[in-house]
């Protein structure tokens, strides 16, 4: 057997465009897992602001922004890589982005392909966001991560809602894919039945970090989890609050653990 993978998802609910506050929450759900034996943990979609739209130009991260210091301090002393999203400004555009935060203090950009938007019965709160190319650019980074017993892919939500995104992914080696998303409520159960068919199409292990709260007007679903090379659900979080779901592979199986924080 190949070297064990030891992954994580983290469940957050962001603080509205507050950077310090969510890099502060990042870096403790991270030790979370880190303790329970992870080696490389995914963030949700946005989730250094929150889906904020409205917020994008003014939170837009660059691409060595100092505000990731604390995330490069915290790879190298637990030896793990954190995927964590933000907007990004790549020259005189912007991109909802992922940033791949290594132990060896590197710091690789993916961004996301396929930008979306939310239908109008998604709205809560009277409010219902715009459409992502009114303030975003499609991207084309698509860097892999190394990770123990392959490497992994990145995704960014509807990135994943794409068969030929996770199919891409295999054909260039991934063993792992990691979806960094904002679903809601309603869009739950057809989200994760999709990323379940991606698992077991694929033959890859599949991990999901989705908020555990509001954000940008929207409830979320939560419910974050880790399905098996089969499809099968390994390990899944709550429909809210913050927190990590582990999944350490090992010759006898799979080792899950889900801890929900106050």
């Amino acid at each position: 057997m190949p070297s064990a993978r030891a992954l994580a998802v983290a469940q957050t609910v962001p603080v509205r465009g507050d950077v310090d506050a969510n890099v502060a929450e990042h870096v403790r759900l991270a030790r979370v897992a880190a303790r329970e034996g992870a080696r490389v943990i995914v963030f949700p979609e946005l989730s250094l602001t929150g889906y904020e739209l409205d917020l994008a130009r003014d939170t837009a991260f660059s691409e060595n922004d100092p505000r990731l210091i604390p995330l490069l301090d915290l790879t190298s002393s637990c030896s793990m890589t954190v995927i964590v999203g933000a907007p990004v400004g790549v020259g005189s555009r912007r991109h909802i982005g992922a940033f791949i935060v290594g132990a060896d203090r590197t710091v690789r950009l993916y961004t996301k392909h396929h930008l979306g938007a939310f239908p109008p019965s998604a709205r809560c709160d009277g409010i219902v966001p715009p459409a992502e190319a009114t303030v975003f650019h499609a991207g084309d980074r698509n860097p892999l991560v190394p990770l123990d017993g392959g490497a992994a892919a990145v995704a960014v939500c509807g990135d994943a809602a794409r068969a030929s995104h996770p199919g891409e992914a295999a054909g260039r080696g991934a063993t792992t894919y990691l979806a960094s998303v904002f679903i809601i409520p309603s869009q739950f159960a057809s989200e994760a039945a999709n990323l379940a068919l991606h698992a077991a199409r694929y033959a890859m292990v599949v991990a999901m970090a989705n908020y555990g709260g509001p954000s940008g007007g929207l409830a979320s679903a939560g419910r974050s989890a880790i399905w098996s090379e089969r499809g099968e659900r390994l390990v899944e979080l709550g429909a809210s609050g913050a927190g990590v779901a582990v999944a350490i592979e090992s010759p006898d199986g799979w080792r899950c653990r889900a801890v929900m924080l106050n």
